[in-house]
């Protein structure tokens, strides 16, 4: 897709799709090219809708934000706007293209003269750039119709409040804090009198100058006199951590203690391909379940392929599909040595059970599956209604061109090459939960079986459409499938149940404190924190270097990667520094409050997903987060090592290594 034909998709799925209606500002971010003011790295990456790097450390805003807070300013051919954070000129060009005059003030030098060249290239001649403190303004030029600061403060600062014209609109991230604000707009609507709106939580960069926060050694300083610096948090973690020389032999009993009555217990996990984070994560398991009685562990997996190790761990009838488990891209996330030494215990365990309703379940929350779901649905219905089974299949036959290739389904519902199916595979769904009485009495597993497989292929139906929509739309989707996955699961095992849920460092932890959060988007740790409280315990994971079983690309062969070091603005580093090699970490109520004063500014924190592509680290796996307000609970080790899949060497012709796949 050329780069023009990313820009109008950029256009119509971040932002129309998002709520953007000023017609004069998406026509700018139709026509100014984000990648003219990118590095040549980052290029391929222009319309992707989030934050990139540029120099100095810096950040180029991810264009649902520039486009939300041109919109904010309200602006009119006319206006004359001033700029403070120019970065490298992407939001300078837009206002440019919607506004008379834009002056624009940056504090690093370098970006200045970059973003300088880079608006002259393109022959934007009513864009002015500055070198210097935008919290000071631009005297010389005011009064402006409008002013956007691209930076949080702790508040607006008076000397931009004073070079605003009477009826003029300022918008700002602001808070208490460097990077937790909220835009605010300020309208100028008397000699001294100001209208404040609220417009929503982001989170921005300091806004570093006389009239904001201030800079020393590369901490940040508050009105107080606080340092916020890299070198205490360091020495803070290595006080408040609880090392441990071995996963076997650690005491777990603090962890428990604080997890307490918890009723969902989130692990998360750094990369999908460390042995360490998967045997720890067994090891906390096999405690909850021993000591507290947990009875379901569900997994970022496809239901169908779960119910094939539910089945063998609990040796339950089984009716879900006719594939191998875990079969599909990526195998070894699930298909590894690790899990098959937990699920074996997990048999054992259940095995000393005698009531077949006391068991603990194994189960998949996540939707990818549609082919299987659907193979699911019918044999089921094929067994107990075989009427229904006729009708389903009709209905499914809707969906049957892009079975094993669900993502082509999407672009031709997009496209209007083939009409959606919403309909049919809600009518079956809605036929299915009619049926509840009639089938749960006698057959309450494999209705449950049913049933979940049927939601599944409605959600997943959506979300190969919704995903060519963007991203964040796709990605709320699917989070929320799981969340509801995991509630359903929860009724059904009844009120006293309990779970342990694996997935994802992005899925655990609480999205609102990320720039996840900022982006619109929300995950299954953030919906679990607000529908359950404190009742919803979050761990995360967190490690340097070592290797991880990734791939390069979507369905590529398995390759064991090296991990790079861990990034110097990141908390991974920070935990690198502590000389601990590996430990836990409570951030919930941690021993020292300092503890949290330091932690508390965002930093970057690193995510390895199925694929790694350390050419690109810094842009295709960093994110800014707030972590103690992401986790109740961290655990590190400062070197890993990849999943281990004995003979697992491509994508394609696994050997049989799990004793319940069929």
């Amino acid at each position: 897709m050329s780069l023009q034909a990313q820009r109008e998709a950029m256009v119509e799925g971040h932002l129309l799709a998002r709520g953007i209606r000023d017609e004069a500002v998406l026509d700018a971010m139709s026509k100014v090219p984000r990648e003219a003011f990118l590095p040549d790295d980052m290029v391929e990456f222009a319309y992707r809708d989030s934050p990139l790097p540029i120099a100095e450390g810096q950040t180029i805003s991810q264009p649902y934000i520039v486009a939300v807070m041109a919109e904010a300013l309200r602006l009119v051919p006319s206006d004359r706007v001033l700029e403070i954070g120019t970065g490298s000129g992407y939001a300078a060009a837009v206002l440019s293209r919607v506004a008379s005059d834009v002056y624009t003030i940056e504090r690093h030098a370098a970006l200045a003269e970059g973003a300088h060249q880079a608006l002259e290239a393109l022959g934007y001649d009513n864009v002015h750039v500055r070198h210097g403190d935008g919290t000071r303004g631009w005297l010389e030029q005011a009064p402006f119709d409008a002013i956007v600061v691209a930076a949080g403060g702790p508040s607006v600062p008076p000397t931009l409040r004073e070079q605003l014209a009477i009826g003029g609109r300022l918008v700002m991230p602001v808070g208490s804090t460097p990077r937790l604000q909220e835009l605010v707009r300020v309208t100028r609507t008397g000699e001294n009198e100001y209208r404040r709106e609220r417009l929503g939580g982001v989170q921005f960069v300091p806004l570093i100058g006389a009239e904001g926060w201030s800079k020393r050694e590369g901490g940040v300083v508050l009105a107080d006199g606080t340092r916020r610096g890299a070198p205490a948090a360091t020495q803070l973690i290595r006080d408040a951590a609880e090392p441990f020389p071995d996963i076997e032999e650690v005491e777990l009993g603090p962890l428990l203690d604080r997890i307490g009555t918890a009723r969902v217990v989130l692990l998360g996990e750094a990369t999908h391909g460390t042995s360490e984070f998967y045997q720890m994560r067994a090891r906390i398991t096999r405690e909850l379940v021993e000591r507290f009685g947990f009875t379901i562990v569900a997994v970022e997996a496809d239901w169908p392929d779960a119910a094939r190790v539910d089945h063998y761990v609990r040796q339950t009838p089984f009716s879900s599909g006719g594939e191998k488990a875990f079969t599909r891209f990526p195998v070894w996330m699930w298909r590894n040595q690790e899990v098959e030494d937990f699920v074996e215990w997990l048999r054992d365990h259940n095995e000393r059970i005698n009531e077949p309703e006391s068991r603990v379940g194994f189960y998949g929350l996540d939707l990818y599956s549609l082919n299987s779901s659907i193979e699911a649905v019918l044999q089921y219905l094929q067994q107990v209604d075989p009427a229904a089974a006729r009708i389903a299949r009709e209905r499914y036959g809707c969906l049957s061109p892009w079975q094993t290739d669900p993502a082509t389904y999407g672009r031709a519902v997009l496209t209007g090459r083939f009409r959606a199916c919403e309909d049919e595979v809600v009518g079956m769904l809605r036929d299915l939960l009619a049926r509840h009485l009639e089938y749960a009495s006698a057959d309450g597993d494999r209705f449950l079986d049913a049933i979940q497989n049927a939601r599944l292929v409605a959600s997943a139906e959506q979300y190969y459409r919704v995903m060519y929509y963007g991203s964040v739309e796709s990605w709320n989707l699917r989070d929320r499938h799981m969340f509801d996955t995991l509630n359903l699961i929860l009724r059904f095992r009844g009120p006293d149940a309990r779970a342990v849920v694996w997935e994802h460092n992005s899925h655990v932890g609480n999205a609102a404190a990320t720039e996840m959060g900022a982006r619109g988007e929300y995950n299954v740790g953030q919906l679990c924190r607000e529908a359950l409280g404190p009742d919803a315990f979050l761990v995360g994971f967190g490690t340097d270097h070592g290797t991880v079983a990734a791939a390069s690309d979507w369905g590529g062969r398995m390759e064991i990667k090296e991990i790079r070091p861990a990034h110097a603005g990141s908390y991974e580093r920070l935990c690198h520094d502590s000389g601990v090699e590996a430990f836990m970490l409570h951030l919930r109520e941690p021993n020292r409050e300092e503890l949290l004063d330091e932690l508390l500014p965002p930093r970057l924190e690193r995510a390895i997903g199925v694929i790694y592509r350390p050419e690109t680290e810094l842009a295709s796996h960093y994110f800014q987060a707030v972590l103690p307000r992401q986790f109740d609970e961290y655990v590190w080790f400062d070197e890993t090592t990849a999943v281990r899949s004995p003979g697992l060497a491509s994508t394609v012709g696994i050997p049989e290594m799990y004793p319940f796949g069929v």
